[in-house]
């Protein structure tokens, strides 16, 4: 088996691909962490004060949370590459275990970005869409972009990552599945979509009645866990597992409101389009002919740099720059400008001889990029535009040029410090075999820490097998430990039986005003389902944690304190001027289908089972000792 990996890791090293999946991966990446660090910001109090807006344990966490957010824009744009992604990497692991995120408020989306956190920091994410690709060309400004040639990677950047992020994640989550009824029954992927807690807003009714179509969706997902991390690289099934996972996905990201989890797995579906996919869409949206030509000085350095940063934004490619120097005398319809004024100002021709200049060169540039058409249009404004224009001259006017000699035509660009150029380029280049060798032990060494978090949660735990006192149960604990919190690698066992048995209650939260009116918290609705933007995250700490089918009263006061501190003071009520009701609602969660189940569910009525009253910033909580047996 070891040499079977070496000898594919050769292969697929000597296979090059377009780095465009690559940093659109890097891209997507960045906008989940980013929307997950503003949901965090939102809901700060909630999850890291012990009591929301009155014991606020860790004042600083709003601005870490704003350094974070700017770390997930440095790698949205590719600034800095492997800084800003050692910095995401160990942030995530921070707050995981160092606050309650991972205790109280953990929906399974941390584990996965840091594991797919930690890939990244060894893919070639800043080869495309990056400000570091664009700040190595204006190293040396006076090299034409034309002469770069189309960045490309090694197929391994593209496989590596799905193989262990994904396959390890499927084939894992298979094995737990295969001891749930309701899976076994070919009922998995309705069950869960019955349940109101964990709906999202859009009623997928129409889809939960067909029985059929449940069984059919049931049984593939389970046949294409356990099948992709074997055939997902074959090039005849490719295309198959392409639109089965980015279905499997999108569907959980529309169906659940666990929308985090479903977004960070849809986005590794950009790594599975076939390379010749990504040639064709790139021929597809670059433009056959440019639609506007621009003339520049070419001994200026602020003019190159100014080629080079429009041209590395112009992705479509509807712009073309060109010497004034070498190629202004072809084009009559420059005649009639004197050769030292062309070289004053950016000059442009569009496709109908119309010739601009300064300002409305830079105007029509951004309108025939197309995206951002809006900054054209609001560049032509009046007073916009003279003020742009004022501008543009003072910039214009006090330039330098100077000669371009062999120094300067001779590429110094600046040094690849990226872990995937050194590597899997400069020592995969030097000794291929060696570098097989070492990633093939590495690689051999994740799937064996996969192996024992499968096998010790997946076999022996569900077997009853498992004992604390036994040696070999405490090292594959301890060994659990690390790759849970340095690599990601964790159980996936969600949504099985052991979750939903039992599982025929939920509460609620209304509060009573002064004039006796009962009004709903936005928390959850009359329907039993958990309203935006309390998903996610928060979605997993009530619905997994406080409320259960054996409910603990002491968690569940925990959060009934945090839950009406937070959301009274979010909607602006006097916590001592209202009493908080406790809802109980019969629910039901078959391992056979029925028809209109979450309809059945959603219109079970409520009761009312307890009551809580904030008091002097203390809270008093009236409820059952055991709500299990209501």
């Amino acid at each position: 088996m070891y040499k079977l990996i070496s000898s594919k890791i050769l292969e697929l090293h000597a296979k090059q691909a377009p780095a465009t999946g690559v940093g659109l991966f890097r891209i997507l990446y960045g906008l989940v962490t980013l929307q997950e660090i503003i949901f965090l910001l939102y809901f700060n109090h909630l999850i890291f004060d012990p009591i929301p807006y009155i014991d606020v344990e860790f004042p600083m966490i709003p601005f870490f949370l704003c350094l974070w957010g700017l770390i997930a824009v440095f790698i949205t744009v590719g600034y800095r590459y492997r800084f800003a992604m050692i910095c995401n990497y160990i942030i995530w692991i921070v707050f995981v275990n160092f606050t309650p995120m991972q205790r109280d408020f953990d929906g399974g989306f941390d584990l996965f970005m840091i594991g797919t956190g930690f890939f990244l920091l060894f893919m070639p994410g800043d080869r495309a869409f990056s400000i570091d690709n664009l700040r190595r060309k204006l190293s040396t400004p006076f090299t034409h972009y034309s002469t770069y040639s189309t960045p490309t990677v090694s197929a391994l950047a593209y496989t590596l990552p799905v193989a262990i992020c994904l396959g390890f994640l499927y084939f894992d989550s298979a094995i737990h599945k295969l001891f749930a009824e309701h899976w076994r029954n070919g009922l998995g992927a309705w069950l869960p979509t019955t349940q109101p807690y964990y709906v999202s807003a859009i009623d997928m009714s129409y889809l939960l009645n067909n029985k059929l179509l449940q069984n059919i969706l049931g049984y593939t997902i389970l046949i294409f866990q356990f099948t992709f991390i074997f055939f997902f690289n074959q090039r005849q099934l490719r295309i198959i597992y392409l639109l089965i996972g980015l279905g499997l996905h999108l569907g959980i990201t529309l169906s659940f409101n666990i929308y985090p989890f479903g977004l960070g797995m849809l986005i590794f579906y950009t790594l599975l389009i076939p390379f010749k996919g990504w040639r064709r869409i790139g021929r597809l949206l670059t433009a056959k002919q440019p639609s506007l030509t621009v003339f520049y000085d070419r001994l200026c350095p602020l003019c190159n740099r100014t080629v080079l940063i429009l041209n590395h934004f112009d992705i479509f490619s509807h712009v073309t720059f060109k010497s004034a120097q070498e190629h202004a005398a072809h084009y009559p319809a420059l005649a009639s400008i004197n050769h030292e004024t062309l070289l004053t100002d950016l000059y442009a021709l569009d496709c109908n001889n119309r010739i601009y200049s300064g300002v409305d060169t830079y105007s029509q540039i951004f309108i025939k990029m197309r995206y951002l058409f809006p900054l054209g249009i609001i560049l032509s404004l009046p007073g916009i535009h003279q003020l742009a224009l004022k501008k543009y001259r003072s910039i214009a006017d006090t330039r330098s040029r100077i000669p371009c000699t062999s120094t300067c035509l001779t590429p110094q660009t600046l040094p690849d410090t990226t872990f995937y150029h050194q590597f899997f380029e400069q020592f995969a280049s030097q000794k291929p075999r060696a570098f097989s060798r070492k990633l093939a032990k590495i690689l051999l060494a994740l799937l064996i820490l996969q192996l024992n978090s499968s096998i010790h949660y997946g076999l022996i735990y569900r077997l009853n097998a498992d004992r604390l006192q036994n040696p070999i149960s405490q090292a594959s604990n301890a060994v659990l430990m690390v790759s849970q919190t340095f690599l990601g690698i964790t159980p996936h066992a969600l949504y099985l039986h052991d979750h939903f048995e039992g599982y025929d209650h939920i509460l609620a939260i209304t509060y009573t005003d002064q004039k006796g009116v009962e009004h709903w918290l936005p928390f959850v609705n009359e329907q039993g389902r958990l309203v935006a933007p309390n998903w996610g995250r928060v979605h997993s700490m009530w619905a997994n944690i406080a409320v259960t089918p054996n409910i603990d009263n002491q968690r569940l006061h925990k959060f009934i304190m945090k839950v009406t501190a937070f959301w009274g003071r979010k909607i602006g009520l006097s916590l001592d001027d209202v009493v908080f009701n406790i809802k109980l609602k019969k629910i039901s969660a078959p391992s056979h289908w029925v028809r209109d189940q979450l309809h059945l569910n959603f219109t079970s009525p409520w009761s009312t089972i307890g009551t809580a009253k904030w008091t002097d910033q203390k809270i008093s909580i009236d409820l059952p000792d055991n709500i299990n047996q209501l």
